[in-house]
């Protein structure tokens, strides 16, 4: 009896919390970007170029981003905004950025080089097996 009563008011809450706002918008977000990425997809079918962009997106996913840093000034000892990459500090915001597209377009690079051989390795697989 208590059992039933338990399970009972377990449907009741679980439904409540499944029904509350923040739950819809929820669902209603990972909807919106399920159907982004079906619709960017069916673009990608037709563009020969999608293949770049998804693998500079890949890299850029395994770069680190440019984070802002306040330090003391050398020279007047005054606080200044220096931007970090990589455990390297630079002056400008825009050298920074420089520096993460670079990384960005070697680790790009680097699928490139490696996919030759990640074919070929492939093809062996599939006569073989």
């Amino acid at each position: 009896m208590s059992s039933d009563l338990f399970w009972t008011v377990l449907l009741i809450l679980g439904a409540i919390a499944l029904a509350s706002p923040w739950s819809i918008r929820r669902i209603q977000g990972f909807d919106a970007r399920n159907r982004a990425r079906i619709d960017q997809e069916r673009s990608d079918r037709g563009d020969g170029r999608a293949h770049f962009r998804h693998t500079l997106k890949l890299a850029e996913e395994q770069v680190e981003t440019v984070s802002s840093i306040a330090i003391a000034d050398e020279r007047t000892g005054q606080p200044v905004t220096r931007w970090l990459f990589e455990g390297e500090q630079y002056a400008s915001e825009a050298e920074a950025k420089a520096a993460r597209e670079e990384r960005m377009v070697e680790i790009a690079r680097g699928f490139y080089v490696d996919l030759p051989r990640a074919l070929a390795a492939r093809r062996e697989e599939e006569r073989l097996g």
